[in-house]
Protein backbone atom coordinates (compact mmCIF):
# COMPACT_ATOMS: atom_id res chain seq x y z
CA UNK A 1 0.00 0.00 0.00
CA UNK A 2 1.26 3.50 -0.81
CA UNK A 3 2.14 6.01 1.85
CA UNK A 4 1.55 9.74 1.76
CA UNK A 5 2.32 12.67 4.03
CA UNK A 6 -0.59 14.90 4.94
CA UNK A 7 0.80 17.97 3.15
CA UNK A 8 0.74 16.06 -0.16
CA UNK A 9 -2.66 14.39 0.23
CA UNK A 10 -4.29 14.11 -3.21
CA UNK A 11 -7.11 12.40 -5.11
CA UNK A 12 -4.87 9.44 -6.02
CA UNK A 13 -4.56 8.53 -2.36
CA UNK A 14 -8.35 8.84 -1.96
CA UNK A 15 -8.87 6.58 -5.00
CA UNK A 16 -6.65 3.97 -3.38
CA UNK A 17 -8.64 4.11 -0.12
CA UNK A 18 -11.91 3.73 -2.07
CA UNK A 19 -10.58 0.88 -4.21
CA UNK A 20 -9.27 -1.05 -1.21
CA UNK A 21 -12.75 -0.98 0.32
CA UNK A 22 -14.66 -1.34 -2.95
CA UNK A 23 -16.62 1.79 -2.07
CA UNK A 24 -19.66 3.01 -4.05
CA UNK A 25 -19.37 5.95 -6.46
CA UNK A 26 -21.28 8.38 -4.22
CA UNK A 27 -18.71 7.88 -1.47
CA UNK A 28 -15.80 8.39 -3.87
CA UNK A 29 -17.32 11.69 -4.97
CA UNK A 30 -18.05 12.62 -1.36
CA UNK A 31 -14.38 12.11 -0.50
CA UNK A 32 -13.12 14.22 -3.41
CA UNK A 33 -15.52 17.09 -2.72
CA UNK A 34 -14.43 17.08 0.92
CA UNK A 35 -10.75 17.17 -0.09
CA UNK A 36 -11.26 20.32 -2.17
CA UNK A 37 -13.04 21.95 0.79
CA UNK A 38 -10.21 20.89 3.14
CA UNK A 39 -7.64 22.55 0.90
CA UNK A 40 -9.60 25.80 0.79
CA UNK A 41 -10.39 26.27 4.50
CA UNK A 42 -8.16 27.97 7.10
CA UNK A 43 -7.27 26.12 10.31
CA UNK A 44 -9.83 28.21 12.20
CA UNK A 45 -12.79 29.84 10.47
CA UNK A 46 -13.32 32.27 13.37
CA UNK A 47 -10.81 35.17 13.54
CA UNK A 48 -11.35 35.27 17.32
CA UNK A 49 -10.43 31.62 17.82
CA UNK A 50 -7.55 31.81 15.33
CA UNK A 51 -5.84 34.28 17.64
CA UNK A 52 -5.53 31.67 20.40
CA UNK A 53 -5.32 28.26 18.72
CA UNK A 54 -2.26 25.97 18.76
CA UNK A 55 -3.63 23.75 15.98
CA UNK A 56 -0.59 24.59 13.85
CA UNK A 57 1.46 22.37 16.16
CA UNK A 58 0.34 19.47 13.97
CA UNK A 59 2.92 19.52 11.17
CA UNK A 60 1.48 18.22 7.84
CA UNK A 61 5.03 17.43 6.74
CA UNK A 62 5.44 14.96 9.61
CA UNK A 63 2.02 13.26 9.61
CA UNK A 64 2.32 10.10 7.54
CA UNK A 65 -0.78 8.34 6.17
CA UNK A 66 -1.20 4.78 4.95
CA UNK A 67 -4.22 2.67 4.09
CA UNK A 68 -2.80 -0.27 5.98
CA UNK A 69 -0.61 -0.06 9.08
CA UNK A 70 1.26 -2.71 11.04
CA UNK A 71 -0.89 -5.07 13.11
CA UNK A 72 1.73 -5.50 15.85
CA UNK A 73 0.24 -5.11 19.33
CA UNK A 74 2.25 -2.67 21.49
CA UNK A 75 3.58 -4.52 24.52
CA UNK A 76 2.20 -2.05 27.07
CA UNK A 77 -1.37 -2.94 25.94
CA UNK A 78 -1.16 -6.70 26.50
CA UNK A 79 -2.48 -6.60 30.05
CA UNK A 80 -5.40 -4.35 29.12
CA UNK A 81 -6.31 -6.54 26.15
CA UNK A 82 -6.35 -9.59 28.41
CA UNK A 83 -8.78 -7.78 30.72
CA UNK A 84 -11.11 -7.05 27.81
CA UNK A 85 -11.25 -10.65 26.54
CA UNK A 86 -14.64 -11.30 28.12
CA UNK A 87 -16.04 -7.79 27.67
CA UNK A 88 -18.11 -6.34 24.82
CA UNK A 89 -15.41 -4.60 22.83
CA UNK A 90 -13.91 -3.56 19.53
CA UNK A 91 -10.14 -3.07 19.41
CA UNK A 92 -8.44 -1.04 16.70
CA UNK A 93 -4.65 -0.95 16.22
CA UNK A 94 -3.71 1.71 13.69
CA UNK A 95 -6.09 1.26 10.77
CA UNK A 96 -6.76 -2.42 11.56
CA UNK A 97 -9.62 -3.91 13.55
CA UNK A 98 -7.75 -6.33 15.78
CA UNK A 99 -10.74 -7.88 17.51
CA UNK A 100 -14.52 -7.63 17.92
CA UNK A 101 -16.05 -9.38 20.90
CA UNK A 102 -19.86 -9.41 20.69
CA UNK A 103 -21.75 -12.05 22.74
CA UNK A 104 -24.17 -14.22 20.76
CA UNK A 105 -27.18 -13.24 22.87
CA UNK A 106 -26.68 -9.54 22.06
CA UNK A 107 -25.95 -10.31 18.42
CA UNK A 108 -29.23 -12.23 18.18
CA UNK A 109 -31.04 -9.19 19.64
CA UNK A 110 -29.69 -7.00 16.84
CA UNK A 111 -26.70 -5.23 18.39
CA UNK A 112 -24.15 -4.46 15.68
CA UNK A 113 -20.48 -3.67 16.27
CA UNK A 114 -18.32 -3.59 13.15
CA UNK A 115 -15.65 -1.76 11.22
CA UNK A 116 -16.78 1.22 9.16
CA UNK A 117 -15.81 -0.59 5.94
CA UNK A 118 -18.14 -3.49 6.79
CA UNK A 119 -20.88 -1.03 7.75
CA UNK A 120 -20.63 0.68 4.35
CA UNK A 121 -21.46 -2.70 2.79
CA UNK A 122 -24.00 -3.97 5.31
CA UNK A 123 -25.60 -0.83 6.80
CA UNK A 124 -25.45 1.45 3.80
CA UNK A 125 -28.40 3.75 4.64
CA UNK A 126 -27.32 4.49 8.22
CA UNK A 127 -23.74 5.24 7.20
CA UNK A 128 -24.84 7.51 4.36
CA UNK A 129 -27.20 9.36 6.70
CA UNK A 130 -24.36 9.94 9.15
CA UNK A 131 -21.91 11.10 6.50
CA UNK A 132 -24.43 13.55 5.10
CA UNK A 133 -25.00 15.00 8.60
CA UNK A 134 -21.37 16.21 8.66
CA UNK A 135 -20.91 19.40 6.70
CA UNK A 136 -17.31 19.58 5.50
CA UNK A 137 -17.59 23.36 5.19
CA UNK A 138 -17.98 23.70 8.97
CA UNK A 139 -14.36 22.94 9.80
CA UNK A 140 -11.09 22.13 8.02
CA UNK A 141 -10.54 18.91 9.94
CA UNK A 142 -14.11 17.71 9.48
CA UNK A 143 -13.44 18.04 5.74
CA UNK A 144 -10.14 16.16 6.10
CA UNK A 145 -11.78 13.25 7.89
CA UNK A 146 -14.65 13.08 5.39
CA UNK A 147 -12.10 13.00 2.59
CA UNK A 148 -9.46 10.58 3.85
CA UNK A 149 -10.83 8.36 6.65
CA UNK A 150 -9.02 5.04 6.45
CA UNK A 151 -10.62 3.25 9.41
CA UNK A 152 -13.44 3.52 11.90
CA UNK A 153 -16.04 1.87 14.11
CA UNK A 154 -19.78 1.42 13.62
CA UNK A 155 -22.28 0.61 16.39
CA UNK A 156 -26.05 0.20 16.05
CA UNK A 157 -28.09 -0.35 19.23
CA UNK A 158 -31.54 -1.58 18.15
CA UNK A 159 -34.90 -0.41 19.44
CA UNK A 160 -35.73 -1.20 23.10
CA UNK A 161 -32.41 -2.97 23.71
CA UNK A 162 -30.81 -2.27 27.07
CA UNK A 163 -27.12 -3.23 27.10
CA UNK A 164 -26.18 -3.81 30.73
CA UNK A 165 -22.41 -4.07 30.28
CA UNK A 166 -20.22 -1.29 28.79
CA UNK A 167 -19.21 -1.43 25.13
CA UNK A 168 -15.47 -0.77 25.01
CA UNK A 169 -13.77 1.05 22.12
CA UNK A 170 -10.00 0.70 22.45
CA UNK A 171 -7.80 2.40 19.88
CA UNK A 172 -4.03 2.56 19.76
CA UNK A 173 -1.91 4.15 17.04
CA UNK A 174 0.42 1.73 15.26
CA UNK A 175 4.10 1.27 16.07
CA UNK A 176 5.18 2.00 12.47
CA UNK A 177 4.63 5.74 12.99
CA UNK A 178 1.68 6.13 10.62
CA UNK A 179 -1.31 8.21 11.62
CA UNK A 180 -4.94 7.13 11.74
CA UNK A 181 -8.01 8.92 10.36
CA UNK A 182 -11.03 7.30 11.96
CA UNK A 183 -14.74 7.68 11.13
CA UNK A 184 -16.79 6.47 14.09
CA UNK A 185 -20.59 6.20 13.97
CA UNK A 186 -23.01 5.29 16.79
CA UNK A 187 -26.79 4.91 16.34
CA UNK A 188 -29.01 4.36 19.37
CA UNK A 189 -32.57 3.51 18.31
CA UNK A 190 -35.79 4.33 20.19
CA UNK A 191 -35.86 3.50 23.92
CA UNK A 192 -32.43 1.84 23.81
CA UNK A 193 -29.86 2.27 26.54
CA UNK A 194 -26.11 1.63 26.53
CA UNK A 195 -22.76 2.70 27.96
CA UNK A 196 -19.65 3.23 25.82
CA UNK A 197 -16.08 3.54 27.10
CA UNK A 198 -13.54 4.88 24.60
CA UNK A 199 -9.84 4.44 25.42
CA UNK A 200 -7.19 6.12 23.26
CA UNK A 201 -3.50 5.14 23.40
CA UNK A 202 -0.34 5.53 21.34
CA UNK A 203 3.13 3.96 21.47
CA UNK A 204 6.16 5.93 22.63
CA UNK A 205 7.95 6.89 19.41
CA UNK A 206 9.82 10.06 18.44
CA UNK A 207 7.87 10.86 15.27
CA UNK A 208 4.72 12.98 15.32
CA UNK A 209 1.69 10.71 14.98
CA UNK A 210 -1.88 11.93 14.70
CA UNK A 211 -5.22 10.44 15.62
CA UNK A 212 -7.84 12.28 13.56
CA UNK A 213 -11.36 11.33 14.57
CA UNK A 214 -14.82 12.28 13.37
CA UNK A 215 -17.56 10.76 15.52
CA UNK A 216 -21.27 11.00 14.78
CA UNK A 217 -23.64 9.87 17.53
CA UNK A 218 -27.39 9.79 16.88
CA UNK A 219 -30.00 9.10 19.57
CA UNK A 220 -33.60 8.36 18.59
CA UNK A 221 -36.60 9.16 20.80
CA UNK A 222 -36.20 8.19 24.46
CA UNK A 223 -32.76 6.65 23.92
CA UNK A 224 -30.09 7.02 26.58
CA UNK A 225 -26.33 6.85 26.09
CA UNK A 226 -23.50 7.25 28.60
CA UNK A 227 -20.09 7.76 26.98
CA UNK A 228 -16.69 8.05 28.62
CA UNK A 229 -13.64 9.14 26.59
CA UNK A 230 -10.22 8.63 28.19
CA UNK A 231 -7.38 10.06 26.09
CA UNK A 232 -4.05 8.66 27.29
CA UNK A 233 -1.76 9.09 24.27
CA UNK A 234 1.98 9.68 24.35
CA UNK A 235 3.06 13.32 24.27
CA UNK A 236 4.64 12.96 20.82
CA UNK A 237 1.16 12.37 19.38
CA UNK A 238 -1.53 14.86 18.41
CA UNK A 239 -5.28 14.27 18.70
CA UNK A 240 -7.90 16.03 16.57
CA UNK A 241 -11.45 14.96 17.38
CA UNK A 242 -14.72 16.30 15.99
CA UNK A 243 -17.86 14.99 17.71
CA UNK A 244 -21.45 15.64 16.72
CA UNK A 245 -24.38 14.28 18.76
CA UNK A 246 -27.99 14.56 17.54
CA UNK A 247 -30.80 13.90 20.03
CA UNK A 248 -34.47 13.29 19.29
CA UNK A 249 -37.44 13.71 21.66
CA UNK A 250 -36.65 12.83 25.31
CA UNK A 251 -33.25 11.37 24.35
CA UNK A 252 -30.45 11.80 26.87
CA UNK A 253 -26.66 11.69 26.59
CA UNK A 254 -24.06 11.92 29.36
CA UNK A 255 -20.55 12.37 28.00
CA UNK A 256 -17.51 12.34 30.28
CA UNK A 257 -14.07 13.20 28.89
CA UNK A 258 -10.74 12.77 30.65
CA UNK A 259 -7.97 14.31 28.53
CA UNK A 260 -4.47 13.54 29.79
CA UNK A 261 -2.19 12.69 26.86
CA UNK A 262 -0.97 14.10 23.51
CA UNK A 263 1.22 17.07 22.74
CA UNK A 264 -1.85 18.77 21.25
CA UNK A 265 -5.50 17.84 21.80
CA UNK A 266 -8.06 19.68 19.69
CA UNK A 267 -11.69 18.73 20.37
CA UNK A 268 -14.66 20.24 18.56
CA UNK A 269 -17.83 19.00 20.30
CA UNK A 270 -21.39 19.78 19.23
CA UNK A 271 -24.76 18.77 20.66
CA UNK A 272 -27.97 19.28 18.68
CA UNK A 273 -31.06 18.96 20.88
CA UNK A 274 -33.53 18.40 18.06
CA UNK A 275 -36.49 16.92 19.94
CA UNK A 276 -38.65 18.24 22.77
CA UNK A 277 -37.29 17.15 26.14
CA UNK A 278 -33.85 16.14 24.85
CA UNK A 279 -30.94 16.67 27.23
CA UNK A 280 -27.14 16.57 27.13
CA UNK A 281 -24.65 16.58 29.98
CA UNK A 282 -21.01 17.14 29.03
CA UNK A 283 -18.23 16.96 31.65
CA UNK A 284 -14.60 17.51 30.69
CA UNK A 285 -11.51 17.07 32.88
CA UNK A 286 -8.10 18.16 31.56
CA UNK A 287 -4.76 17.61 33.27
CA UNK A 288 -1.79 19.05 31.40
CA UNK A 289 1.93 19.16 32.12
CA UNK A 290 5.19 19.92 30.28
CA UNK A 291 4.22 21.86 27.10
CA UNK A 292 0.91 20.14 26.37
CA UNK A 293 -1.82 22.17 24.69
CA UNK A 294 -5.58 21.50 24.91
CA UNK A 295 -7.94 23.29 22.51
CA UNK A 296 -11.58 22.55 23.33
CA UNK A 297 -14.63 23.96 21.54
CA UNK A 298 -18.01 22.84 22.90
CA UNK A 299 -21.39 24.07 21.71
CA UNK A 300 -24.95 23.15 22.68
CA UNK A 301 -27.67 23.92 20.12
CA UNK A 302 -31.23 23.99 21.48
CA UNK A 303 -33.50 23.39 18.48
CA UNK A 304 -36.75 22.40 20.26
CA UNK A 305 -38.75 23.35 23.38
CA UNK A 306 -37.99 22.17 26.92
CA UNK A 307 -34.47 20.96 26.14
CA UNK A 308 -31.64 20.94 28.68
CA UNK A 309 -27.90 21.32 28.17
CA UNK A 310 -25.02 21.32 30.62
CA UNK A 311 -21.31 21.75 29.87
CA UNK A 312 -18.67 21.86 32.60
CA UNK A 313 -14.97 21.97 31.71
CA UNK A 314 -12.21 21.94 34.33
CA UNK A 315 -8.48 22.19 33.59
CA UNK A 316 -5.54 21.49 35.88
CA UNK A 317 -2.34 22.85 34.33
CA UNK A 318 1.27 22.35 35.38
CA UNK A 319 4.66 23.48 33.98
CA UNK A 320 4.14 25.26 30.61
CA UNK A 321 0.91 23.55 29.61
CA UNK A 322 -1.98 25.51 28.07
CA UNK A 323 -5.73 25.17 27.68
CA UNK A 324 -8.20 27.04 25.51
CA UNK A 325 -11.92 26.57 26.14
CA UNK A 326 -14.40 27.94 23.59
CA UNK A 327 -17.98 27.37 24.68
CA UNK A 328 -21.26 28.39 23.08
CA UNK A 329 -24.95 28.02 23.98
CA UNK A 330 -27.39 28.62 21.10
CA UNK A 331 -31.11 28.67 21.88
CA UNK A 332 -33.13 28.87 18.67
CA UNK A 333 -36.50 30.55 18.05
CA UNK A 334 -38.55 27.39 18.71
CA UNK A 335 -36.69 26.32 21.85
CA UNK A 336 -38.87 27.99 24.50
CA UNK A 337 -38.62 26.76 28.12
CA UNK A 338 -35.10 25.45 27.50
CA UNK A 339 -32.46 25.44 30.21
CA UNK A 340 -28.72 25.64 29.55
CA UNK A 341 -25.54 26.02 31.59
CA UNK A 342 -21.92 26.32 30.45
CA UNK A 343 -18.81 26.72 32.56
CA UNK A 344 -15.06 26.66 31.95
CA UNK A 345 -12.68 26.82 34.90
CA UNK A 346 -8.91 26.40 35.16
CA UNK A 347 -6.48 26.10 38.03
CA UNK A 348 -2.81 26.94 37.30
CA UNK A 349 -0.25 25.07 39.40
CA UNK A 350 2.79 26.84 37.93
CA UNK A 351 3.47 30.42 36.85
CA UNK A 352 4.23 29.43 33.24
CA UNK A 353 0.92 27.56 32.79
CA UNK A 354 -1.72 29.42 30.79
CA UNK A 355 -5.45 29.17 30.17
CA UNK A 356 -7.95 31.14 28.08
CA UNK A 357 -11.74 30.82 28.12
CA UNK A 358 -14.19 32.28 25.61
CA UNK A 359 -17.78 31.45 26.65
CA UNK A 360 -20.73 32.72 24.60
CA UNK A 361 -24.53 32.90 24.45
CA UNK A 362 -26.82 33.28 21.44
CA UNK A 363 -30.50 33.41 22.45
CA UNK A 364 -33.24 33.95 19.88
CA UNK A 365 -36.37 33.50 22.02
CA UNK A 366 -37.88 34.31 25.43
CA UNK A 367 -38.91 32.16 28.40
CA UNK A 368 -35.59 30.34 28.70
CA UNK A 369 -32.85 29.95 31.31
CA UNK A 370 -29.24 30.23 30.18
CA UNK A 371 -26.03 31.11 31.96
CA UNK A 372 -22.33 30.84 31.28
CA UNK A 373 -19.17 31.47 33.28
CA UNK A 374 -15.40 31.19 33.11
CA UNK A 375 -12.54 31.56 35.58
CA UNK A 376 -8.77 31.14 35.50
CA UNK A 377 -6.65 31.42 38.64
CA UNK A 378 -3.30 30.48 40.14
CA UNK A 379 -3.46 28.03 43.00
CA UNK A 380 -4.19 29.88 46.26
CA UNK A 381 -1.00 30.17 48.31
CA UNK A 382 -2.98 30.83 51.49
CA UNK A 383 -4.76 27.50 51.05
CA UNK A 384 -1.38 25.82 50.49
CA UNK A 385 -0.01 27.46 53.67
CA UNK A 386 -3.06 26.42 55.70
CA UNK A 387 -2.82 22.79 54.61
CA UNK A 388 0.94 22.71 55.30
CA UNK A 389 0.18 23.84 58.87
CA UNK A 390 -1.91 20.67 59.07
CA UNK A 391 1.23 18.58 58.38
CA UNK A 392 0.69 18.12 54.62
CA UNK A 393 3.63 18.51 52.28
CA UNK A 394 3.45 21.12 49.51
CA UNK A 395 2.63 18.42 46.95
CA UNK A 396 -0.01 16.82 49.19
CA UNK A 397 -1.57 20.26 49.69
CA UNK A 398 -1.71 20.82 45.92
CA UNK A 399 -3.34 17.45 45.37
CA UNK A 400 -5.93 18.13 48.07
CA UNK A 401 -6.85 21.47 46.48
CA UNK A 402 -7.11 19.85 43.03
CA UNK A 403 -9.38 17.15 44.45
CA UNK A 404 -11.63 19.82 45.92
CA UNK A 405 -11.58 21.71 42.62
CA UNK A 406 -12.93 18.63 40.80
CA UNK A 407 -15.38 17.57 43.51
CA UNK A 408 -18.55 19.31 42.20
CA UNK A 409 -17.93 17.90 38.72
CA UNK A 410 -17.31 14.41 40.09
CA UNK A 411 -20.79 14.24 41.63
CA UNK A 412 -22.33 13.91 38.15
CA UNK A 413 -20.16 10.90 37.24
CA UNK A 414 -20.59 7.23 38.02
CA UNK A 415 -18.23 5.84 40.64
CA UNK A 416 -16.32 3.91 37.95
CA UNK A 417 -15.68 7.04 35.85
CA UNK A 418 -14.62 8.98 38.96
CA UNK A 419 -12.22 6.19 39.87
CA UNK A 420 -10.66 6.12 36.39
CA UNK A 421 -10.13 9.88 36.31
CA UNK A 422 -8.76 10.00 39.87
CA UNK A 423 -6.42 7.11 39.04
CA UNK A 424 -5.14 8.79 35.86
CA UNK A 425 -4.57 12.10 37.65
CA UNK A 426 -2.59 10.24 40.32
CA UNK A 427 -0.61 8.33 37.66
CA UNK A 428 0.24 11.50 35.75
CA UNK A 429 1.21 13.33 38.91
CA UNK A 430 3.68 10.53 39.70
CA UNK A 431 4.90 10.23 36.07
CA UNK A 432 3.54 6.70 35.71
CA UNK A 433 2.28 5.07 32.53
CA UNK A 434 -1.22 6.24 31.56
CA UNK A 435 -3.42 3.15 31.30
CA UNK A 436 -6.49 1.90 33.14
CA UNK A 437 -5.41 -1.68 33.80
CA UNK A 438 -7.56 -3.11 36.57
CA UNK A 439 -4.78 -3.59 39.11
CA UNK A 440 -4.73 -3.29 42.90
CA UNK A 441 -4.15 0.47 42.81
CA UNK A 442 -7.17 1.13 40.60
CA UNK A 443 -9.28 -1.18 42.80
CA UNK A 444 -8.53 1.12 45.75
CA UNK A 445 -9.84 4.11 43.81
CA UNK A 446 -12.99 2.19 42.84
CA UNK A 447 -13.66 1.24 46.46
CA UNK A 448 -13.32 4.87 47.56
CA UNK A 449 -15.47 6.31 44.78
CA UNK A 450 -18.14 3.63 45.13
CA UNK A 451 -19.03 4.91 48.60
CA UNK A 452 -18.15 8.61 48.23
CA UNK A 453 -21.71 9.93 47.80
CA UNK A 454 -23.61 6.96 49.21
CA UNK A 455 -24.79 7.81 52.73
CA UNK A 456 -26.44 4.41 53.22
CA UNK A 457 -23.15 2.69 52.48
CA UNK A 458 -21.42 4.89 55.07
CA UNK A 459 -23.99 3.83 57.68
CA UNK A 460 -23.54 0.15 56.75
CA UNK A 461 -19.76 0.45 57.12
CA UNK A 462 -20.23 2.08 60.51
CA UNK A 463 -22.20 -0.92 61.78
CA UNK A 464 -19.88 -3.36 60.05
CA UNK A 465 -16.77 -2.13 61.88
CA UNK A 466 -18.27 -1.34 65.32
Amino acid sequence: MSQEILSKLNTSHLDEISSSGNEPDWLKNYRKNSLSIYESLPIETSPLYNKYTDAKKMDPEKVSLSISTTETIPRFLSKRLTELENEICIIQIGTNIHKINLPDDLKSKGLIISSISDAIKNNFELVKKSLEASNSKDDKFTALNNAAFNSGIFVHIPRNLIVDKPIHFLLCLSEDGHSTISRNIVFADESSKATIVQELYSPKINTQQAYLELMNTTLAANAQLDVTTLQMMDQHAVTFSTRRTDLAQDAKVNWYSGLFGSMLSRYKIEYFLNGTGASSNDSEVIFGNNEQSFDIQTSVNHESPSTEGRVVEKSILRNKSKSLFKGMIRIKENAVKSNSFLSGRSILLDKDAKSDAIPGLEIFTNDVKATHSASVAQIDEEQIFYLKTRCLSHEEAERTIVEGFLEPLSRKMSFQVRAWIAYLIESKWDNKELTINTDEELTKFVEIEETRYNEDSEIEQHYKYR
